[in-house]
């Protein structure tokens, strides 16, 4: 158990913890970034299509699943905080087991239903067989994905950082490696892209097993029966956390319609921006899941003193990191944008939209700072009911409200006020909600 967060300086630890997290937020949106580059550039645009809703399907339909696996930080860093050894052993067996069989559910179901799952999304006949082998392929790792994830996050709320990192940038250079190799060497076409992925996350998943296994004096458990108090605190905080993750996607769904009804021109420019925007936000969410494992350590021990010195600290480290973000997207947004898109149009569009969105990079950061603490505590219904508040009370309703009054130009005011507003619900909820009260374990 490498660090523990109920001593020492809070700022030091915040900043060394959360640096090999945002690293690995980076690895796995390379991992995607480099399985489209390599398809895109030897198969084609119609099988980066094809991999791209594939891609997309797989996401949605492991949202839920991957949002159970986050309540795992809570659950074992509250655990690691109070040093309650034998909580620890039993929850790592009823989480395993869980998320096991659920893993297996999915990738099976996935499997079965890739084609309907296509259909829904009116995926067109020219990319549907493609991006079919894709999906059915992927759903096949899931457990392997889901497995190395699992780890990955109890190792974090133990306080190690660094380890899941190492998972994370095996499974991205052998995705390098092997995709060129199954697509052209292999003659494999989609499938091999697919089956490189799903190599790649077998690697990562085995070689987290043997880091665990040669730690067995720390980590060692056996399974057992999982007890109902246990399957009762899993699913109080899985549950709303992976409703959570669909409510997300959903609601960037219904965002996405929005700027559809503007044209190509804008769907391009809202593209390159988005994908700009998923990197600039690593580090607000890095400090986000950070701030989880360490106010979830502290709760776990007592320490009330030290959960708002770290909300202090997480709060000071964003508004410093986002507002130096958002000043360098100010000034450079044109050049970054060009590096995805070239048609004047749409690049007038992603620099309106990047630098009023920049604005308000400090107030998304402290959501994810205010929420973590909250979150640390096992409040999890409360994480999801602000999410419900910021995306469909506020975020979808003003951007559309505001193209109403200027266009397309509102579309990026719209979301860039809701973040502001949803904020202060934040605020409201962390200083005055019933969060502090929260017991996970009798």
């Amino acid at each position: 158990m490498k660090r523990d967060f109920t001593q020492g300086s809070v700022p030091r630890k915040l900043l060394l913890f959360s640096f090999p997290i945002l690293l690995t937020n980076l690895l796995q949106a390379a991992m995607l970034l480099i399985n489209g580059l390599w398809v895109g550039n030897l198969l084609g645009s119609a099988a980066f299509a094809a991999v791209t809703v594939g891609t997309t399907v797989m996401v949605v339909v492991l949202a839920f699943v991957m949002g159970m696996n986050n309540a795992t930080l809570t659950v074992f860093a509250q655990l690691k905080g109070a040093e309650n050894q034998q909580g620890i052993h039993a929850y790592l067996s009823a989480f395993t087991i869980l998320l096991g069989g659920l893993s297996l559910l999915i990738g099976l179901a996935g499997y079965v239903f890739a084609e309907s799952l296509l259909a829904l999304l009116n995926t067109p006949a020219l990319i549907a067989d493609s991006a079919r082998q894709y999906l059915q392929i992927t759903f096949i790792g899931t457990l392997f994905l889901v497995g190395y994830n699992f780890i990955g996050t109890v190792l974090r709320a133990f306080g190690d950082s660094k380890t899941p990192m190492y998972f994370v940038l095996l499974a991205t250079v052998l995705a390098a490696a092997l995709t060129p190799l199954f697509i052209a060497g292999f003659n494999m076409g989609v499938s091999g892209a697919a089956w490189a992925t799903v190599l790649a996350q077998a690697m990562a998943f085995l070689y987290s097993l043997r880091y665990l296994a040669g730690r067995s004096v720390q980590y060692s458990f056996r399974l057992q029966r999982p007890r109902p108090e246990e399957i009762k605190t899993i699913l109080q905080l899985g549950v709303p956390s992976g409703i959570q993750m669909i409510v997300i996607y959903s609601g960037m769904t219904v965002i996405l319609s929005l700027v559809n009804s503007f044209g190509a021109e804008v769907v391009a420019g809202f593209g390159a921006a988005q994908r700009l925007d998923n990197i600039i936000l690593l580090p607000a969410i890095a400090l986000g899941s950070a701030v989880t494992a360490m106010a979830a350590q502290n709760i776990g021990a007592q320490q009330w003193t030290r959960v708002a010195q770290i909300s202090r600290a997480g709060i000071l480290y964003n508004l410093v990191i986002m507002s130096v973000v958002a000043a360098i997207l100010f000034i450079w947004a044109q050049p970054l944008v060009r590096l995805f898109i070239r048609d004047e149009d749409s690049v007038a569009f992603g620099v309106s939209y990047l630098r009023t969105i920049a604005l308000f990079y400090p107030f998304i950061g402290l959501n994810f700072i205010l929420n973590g603490v909250v979150r640390g505590a096992g409040a999890m219904f409360q994480i999801l009911a602000l999410n419900i508040i910021s995306l469909w009370l506020l975020r979808v309703p003003l951007a559309y409200w505001m193209t109403t009054l200027y266009g397309e130009a509102g579309i990026a005011l719209g979301i860039g006020i809701s973040f502001f507003i949803s904020s202060l619900f934040s605020i409201a909820y962390y200083r005055w909600g019933g969060w502090r009260s929260k017991q996970l374990f009798a």
